[in-house]
């Protein structure tokens, strides 16, 4: 390994090394509170180094010239970096709300940044990896790390929720595995570029289809593996008792980091091994789909929760649906046609809903963790007994509805905008229809929290880094719905590098 590879491996390293320094800190450290300062402010290397990338020859689309030994398995492009920036940026956030959270842990709030620390180089490589084992290599990378993080209370519940995501997971990567182990048998590659130059040359029709069929199948499992990723139906079996059972920073953490890298991985994957005149038709339909039923099942399933978390657990399912719209839009033009906003779209969605997921669990960590209780119920008053955390919540649950002037909204345009663009009208309509039918149960929220009477008079204080988190965040949910442009152009051209 030369040292260039290093140096296009640096922003993953640093974050690894920066887990290390963390954990030996919390053998000397006598005062714990250290160490959430030392991880924040150490999150600054690798985004000094990532932007030491983004400017080290990136014209366009184009990618850090990469002839190592790295060569066929990770670029470095402005796709893989926008992700890194992202992933940087939602993981500082989710590490300022643990901050009170933690107190509970006083004796493993070392390992807990750590585990965050792991599981983020694992997302951070996964949006640059171009070959199916490398890849394989960081969502293990990632998966183990979140799994013991979501058994960290160590009561019932959280070692329920640790158990199920494990074993869950473990389902998925063989599903996943199987279906790399038919790519490569078809086309005898493990190399995106190499995989999409086989099928371009094999011929898939014929007397005899069956490398077809294999190629088929191959997709089918590895969607289906992707699909626990990114909590699409019908994989989202785990998501309910595992965001109510994990710690709830990690709870979000899980809603928008873990999204964010499945989705990444799930646009570098089809877009560069299947290509689009040759196999778009099939996967864009299933992922219409596949958003479709996710839209709707996770809306409806949301309606009668009672736990706010289980809440925010089904309505990620359906922002999953959202997501993919913008997945099957571009996947579904035609050789003529321009070239389709589907995945600038869901970039541009990921960003908005990272602010507003992140918004809204700081707001949920801020109340919960003083009243001791996630049940929308015991939210009853809020707006007078904690008038900022259930503003910010209030407007978080508005912006994930998609009215204006929020990100949510400016989102769902461009995703939506993307559909009708693609000749899929028919999957706007759905999404419009569930964007409607979302309003019920985040409006209830809100309805608790000012409308019912509270339970106590006594008011709901929460600490200084949760309260910086709830301002930035919600601060960018207002900010990008009055003036998205600057995102747009960051997630376009982050997507030009798929076309």
């Amino acid at each position: 390994m030369t040292s260039h590879d290093i140096y296009l491996l640096s922003p993953e390293i640093s974050v690894a090394a920066l887990a290390v320094i963390v954990l030996l800190l919390d053998l000397v450290v006598i005062k714990k509170g250290y160490l959430a300062a030392v991880a924040i402010v150490g999150l600054a290397v690798p985004l000094g180094l990532s932007l030491s990338l983004w400017f080290s020859g990136l014209d366009g689309a184009a990618s850090v010239e990469n002839d190592g030994i790295l060569a066929t398995t990770l670029v470095v492009d402005k796709f893989s970096l926008y992700f890194k920036f992202l992933l940087l940026a939602m993981t500082a956030i989710v590490l300022l709300i643990s901050s009170d959270y933690v107190r509970r842990l006083p004796q493993f709030q070392g390992e807990y940044y750590a585990l965050i620390l792991f599981a983020l180089s694992g997302m951070m490589l996964l949006s640059s990896t171009t070959e199916l084992i490398t890849l394989y290599i960081a969502l293990e990378l990632t998966a183990l790390p979140i799994a013991a993080l979501a058994a960290f209370l160590r009561d019932g519940r959280s070692s329920e929720s640790g158990l199920k995501f494990l074993v869950l997971s473990g389902v998925s990567s063989a599903l996943l595995l199987y279906g790399m182990v038919l790519v490569y048998g078809f086309t005898g590659t493990t190399v995106l570029s190499e995989i999409a130059t086989r099928i371009a040359e094999i011929p898939l029709s014929g007397e005899e289809p069956f490398g077809a069929y294999a190629l088929a199948l191959g997709s089918i499992l590895i969607i289906a593996g992707f699909g626990f990723k990114i909590t699409a139906f019908p994989f989202q079996m785990w998501v309910p008792d595992v965001y109510e059972g994990a710690p709830t920073p990690v709870t979000a953490f899980l809603s928008v980091a873990s999204k964010a890298a499945g989705f990444a991985v799930v646009l570098r994957v089809f877009y560069e091994a299947f290509p689009l005149d040759a196999l778009s038709i099939e996967w864009s339909a299933l992922f219409a789909i596949l958003a479709a039923l996710s839209m709707s099942i996770g809306n409806l399933v949301a309606i009668p929760q009672t736990n706010i978390k289980r809440m925010l657990a089904y309505s990620t399912v359906a922002h999953a649906g959202y997501i993919m719209v913008g997945i099957a839009a571009a996947a579904s033009r035609t050789a003529s046609d321009q070239p389709a906003f589907g995945p600038s779209g869901v970039l541009f969605y990921l960003g908005g809903y990272a602010l507003m997921n992140l918004a809204a669990f700081s707001a949920v960590i801020a109340i919960s963790n003083r009243i001791e209780s996630d049940r929308i119920q015991d939210y009853a008053g809020m707006g007078r007994r904690a008038p900022f955390p259930a503003a910010v919540l209030a407007f978080a649950m508005v912006s994930l509805t998609g009215v204006p002037p929020t990100v949510g909204f400016m989102a769902k345009i461009y995703i939506f905008g993307s559909a009708v663009n693609s000749d899929l009208a028919w999957l706007a309509v759905v999404g419009g229809i569930n964007s409607v039918l979302s309003a019920y149960y985040y409006v209830r929220v809100i309805k608790v929290m000012y409308l019912s009477e509270p339970i106590s008079d006594e008011p709901v204080s929460s600490g200084l880094a949760v309260r910086l988190a709830m301002f930035a965040t919600i601060l960018g949910v207002l900010i990008l719905g009055l003036y998205p442009r600057p995102l747009m152009e960051f997630a376009r051209n982050a997507a030009e590098i798929l076309f």
